[in-house]
């Protein structure tokens, strides 16, 4: 199985399709999920490079972009008939999300965006803020490159914020270094590189944005950059901090979805 596909929770519910971010797998929602799966069809998988997904299904010419990650989405959506999706994506998924959704609108009933970032480099010709400079991202993938392992206990952490519980980024530096080394460099340049600012506007299910404070990775003002610029949006500031609320925050993050929902 390409992507270790895991389905549970109520067979006849409409499907709630949970995506992790980089560096990520599905065992990052198990703190979430739990509280859906009464009344959803829980659909979780690992993206190709990630937990146990087939690394041999990694191919550059389709994993080169963001677009190719979501052709795999909906594939899995297609492969399993699932209809009236609510797509919950973390970090990178949720862009990844919202290319799939605009592909294939008829599939999906909403989007869940948690610390989305469409470019995560400032544009100086219209303004964007994205919270890095190209040089701090070509720092950022430099070292990536030459001690993956190194990077990941030092940014791992970092990403999660939440010192005070220094066992949410260990965990976090455990998930990085068990990911495909070779698979996840490349896909940092896919995420931290990509510019989706211009596909927002083309997204036609509601969406839901969950905004933390003290995110290192997406900060408050690309949170709001994404909602102003995509229809029938709600933008939501978490009390959370960090960048994974679904780990640090899940009682906080279930109850916003349900909200919306």
């Amino acid at each position: 199985m390409r992507n270790a596909v895991t389905i549970t929770g109520n067979e006849s519910g409409p499907p709630m399709l949970f995506a992790h971010g980089y560096g990520c797998d599905q065992n990052m929602w198990r703190f979430v999920t739990p509280a859906f799966e009464e009344t959803h069809r829980i659909v979780l998988f690992d993206h190709v490079g990630n937990g146990r997904s087939d690394l041999s299904a990694y191919r550059d010419s389709r994993h080169g972009s963001l677009g190719g990650y979501a052709e795999d989405i909906l594939d899995i959506v297609r492969e399993h008939d699932l209809r009236e999706v609510v797509f919950v994506g973390h970090s990178v998924s949720a862009m990844i999300g919202v290319l799939a959704a605009i592909r294939e609108p008829e599939r999906f009933a909403g989007i869940v965006m948690i610390g989305p970032s469409p470019r995560y480099i400032n544009d100086e010709t219209d303004g964007y803020v994205g919270g890095f400079t190209r040089a701090d991202i070509d720092g950022l993938l430099e070292s990536l490159d030459s001690n993956y392992l190194g990077w990941s206990a030092t940014m791992a952490p970092v990403i999660m914020g939440n010192p005070e519980r220094p066992e949410l980024g260990t965990e976090l530096t455990n998930s990085f270094c068990a990911t495909d080394p070779e698979i996840a460099r490349k896909f940092a340049r896919v995420t931290f590189l990509s510019d989706n600012r211009a596909d927002l506007p083309n997204l036609r299910v509601p969406s839901l944005i969950l905004q933390c404070s003290d995110d290192v990775i997406a900060p408050e003002v690309v949170g709001e950059y994404v909602h102003k610029n995509t229809q029938d949006s709600t933008f939501v500031a978490l009390n959370a901090t960090g960048h994974c609320p679904n780990l640090s925050a899940p009682e906080e993050t279930v109850d916003a979805i349900k909200s919306w929902l």
